[in-house]
């Protein structure tokens, strides 16, 4: 069912996946820049991160389907790396903001009524 050399099916679920995470990086970039609660812009940024991680680490992981050689592999290890790491700070920092965000949330419906 896994084939490396031609794709097989893991070459186009990946691409679906790669897609996603972009488009959620958009999403959260665009909200990001309509945001007006500065908790909440790093709150953002911290999702938009998450995403952006997961684009680049699957785009390393897509480019190991593609061709088996030392620099594809090295390119793939370096991309894998750099989108791990990517999703591990943006994991970090949505964990921390995301308890900010609600308190700055229910200040904001406080002050709305």
């Amino acid at each position: 069912m896994l084939k490396s050399q031609d794709g097989g099916i893991c070459m186009p679920i990946i691409v679906i996946f790669i897609l996603m995470s972009l488009a959620f990086y958009v999403l959260y970039k665009i909200q990001y820049v309509r945001s007006k609660k500065p908790i909440e812009k790093k709150w953002l940024s911290a999702k938009s991160l998450i995403a952006l991680g997961f684009f680049v680490a699957l785009f390393g992981v897509n480019r190991l389907f593609i061709d088996i050689s030392a620099l594809s592999l090295t390119i793939s290890i370096v991309f894998i790396a750099i989108g791990g790491l990517s999703l591990y700070t943006g994991i970090r920092a949505y964990r921390y903001y995301l308890p900010h965000v609600e308190k700055e949330f229910q200040e904001w419906q406080k002050a709305e009524r």
